[in-house]
């Protein structure tokens, strides 16, 4: 039986590479009600304001497209790891007549995201699914969101792989992740809110100090925006670049399905 929760981190804030999907997904189990909470203490608010210029990202067709998919018909956009729906529903408040699909694999989340829907009159389609075996065939979105998930994937390269497979020729990818700061003094300071303020707050409002000791930490390890650049390149995405926001501490970075 492999550990979950508290038996994950006794040796340290991340799980074994093997046990990762696991402990990720119930992790996410436990912090679900208070994760749309958390998310907006963490950032000061300011995570709507990037989902909103991802979004803005990925909505930036050519003229030809403007509003409208490839074929004519509403524009089709794909939300990754959408969580409670955030993204899908910026989507929708940006492009009133897409056809948004929000996927995730943890259930708690999309129970969640089905509640907010109910309560702002708009239906998004749901499905659990995994970021890394995509259900859908190739071609089939016109764009595609995701939000804080690449560093909870087992493989980087085959998420974008994965996103670019199932995005139109000509569709755009958004991508939004946290980052460490370039300036040192920042990043120290940053270093000392994300790793040991965010712990204690996340354990106080959810309960669960040990996943918001993981999250952070999850950033350790994970890749520059520069190297993102090059794995999104070799994975099908052309005309690649990303912007910094709050202080450089999140990047959004958009690609071109080639």
């Amino acid at each position: 039986m492999m550990p979950t929760g508290s038996q994950a981190t006794q040796d340290g804030p991340l799980p074994p590479p093997e046990q990762k999907v696991v402990y990720v997904q119930d992790l996410f189990e436990r912090i679900a009600r208070r994760y749309d909470l958390m998310n907006r203490l963490m950032t000061a608010g300011r995570d709507r304001a990037w989902r909103r210029y991802a979004v803005t990202q990925a909505l930036n067709l050519d003229s030809q497209h403007a509003g409208r998919g490839a074929t004519g018909a509403p524009l089709s956009v794909l939300d990754v790891a959408t969580g409670t729906g955030d993204f899908a529903f910026e989507v929708l408040e940006q492009q009133p007549s897409a056809r948004v699909t929000g996927l995730d694999f943890v259930p708690q989340m999309l129970g969640l995201a089905q509640e907010k829907a109910a309560e702002i009159g708009v239906q998004p389609g749901w499905m659990a699914g995994d970021a890394l075996r995509l259900p859908f065939p190739d071609g089939t979105f016109d764009a595609v969101v995701t939000g804080f998930a690449m560093r909870n994937v087992t493989d980087i390269p085959a998420a974008f792989a994965e996103m670019a497979r199932v995005t139109r020729l000509g569709g755009r990818v958004a991508c939004l992740e946290i980052a460490k700061p370039r300036t040192p003094l920042f990043r120290q300071l940053f270093s000392i809110y994300f790793y040991r303020i965010v712990p204690i707050v996340g354990g106080l409002v959810t309960g669960q100090r040990s996943a918001y000791t993981y999250l952070p930490h999850s950033l350790t390890a994970f890749l520059t925006p520069d190297q993102i650049v090059e794995v999104m390149r070799q994975t099908g995405w052309r005309k690649v670049h990303y912007r910094r926001l709050m202080l450089g501490t999140v990047a959004v970075h958009v690609g071109v399905r080639a």
